[in-house]
């Protein structure tokens, strides 16, 4: 019979190299009860490609963490094991996993459910009521608030994660984009009906082999614009960090980075809260 481990130990076993249906199996052993006793500390994750993941899949992307969950494509809650994406079939590692690692070694009485919804290639306008995008035959915010709700059953909304901005490099979007930032912040806590929900924006990549232009400038401005100014937002810098050889998305490594720094301005803003 499988043994159910309390949420503050963690698992010993090792998953690397089994097939998907035996991590899973396997996990279940080790995942914690979640009742009514235990409520999910839910994270919604947006934006287009680089917050979707498309980092090389390793073997430490593959090992369950006992207590981090993610929402799968079937609206289940099944282990944060990467990639939790599945917006093309291109997805692989990105901040997410990582973020909600870290999230769990700061709370030991946390279960973290994730709630992936980033969609490759939209542009802010994408992510507005009734919105579609036609490339991926999707409606990425009407997609995603109706997950959100699904998961809202599981849980309480701590906080949102936002990568997105690559789409919106052209001069003429970038100068509408902190007014649309703005509004999908407030609409979003509207939503989880919390107006001082923690947000944190993403930076986007800095890449040598692809130095910014004036849009990609200014949207970068813009959204630590709105991280200043918006209450109980904050920005998680993206420097240092290496493209995969695209010159567009992070490798592995680094997306696994930028979720822990995720993870520290996430953890930030839930401290001023309390005080």
């Amino acid at each position: 019979m499988c043994r159910r481990e309390n949420g503050s130990k963690r698992s010993g076993m090792r998953w690397a190299g089994l097939k998907p249906a035996v991590v899973f199996a396997a996990f279940l052993c080790v995942l914690p009860a979640v009742g009514a006793e235990q409520k999910l500390d839910l994270y919604l994750l947006i934006g287009q490609s680089n917050m979707a993941g498309r980092g090389t899949v390793e073997d430490r992307d593959l090992k369950p963490h006992p207590r981090v969950l993610a929402l799968n494509q079937n609206n289940e809650w099944v282990p944060a094991v990467d990639p939790i994406h599945f917006d093309k079939k291109q997805a692989g590692v990105g901040p997410g996993r990582s973020f909600g690692i870290a999230m769990a070694g700061h709370d030991p009485d946390a279960v973290i459910g994730l709630i992936p919804c980033a969609v490759g290639g939209t542009s802010i306008r994408k992510w507005s009521p009734g919105a579609a995008d036609t490339k991926t035959k999707t409606h990425p915010y009407d997609d995603m608030l109706a997950r959100l709700r699904i998961a809202m059953k599981s849980g309480t909304v701590k906080g949102v994660l936002w990568h997105q901005g690559e789409a919106d490099g052209k001069m003429g979007e970038a100068g509408t984009y902190a007014a649309a930032l703005t509004e999908l912040i407030e609409r979003v806590r509207a939503e989880c009906g919390d107006r001082d929900l923690p947000f944190v924006v993403g930076q986007l990549g800095q890449f040598d082999g692809k130095p910014w232009n004036e849009g990609r400038k200014a949207v970068d401005a813009a959204q630590r614009r709105v991280a200043e100014s918006v209450p109980h937002c904050a920005f998680a810098s993206a420097e240092g960090l290496v493209d995969r050889g695209d010159l567009t998305h992070f490798d592995a490594k680094s997306a696994r980075l930028l979720g822990e720094r995720f993870a520290q301005r996430m953890i930030v803003l839930q401290e001023r809260r309390k005080r």
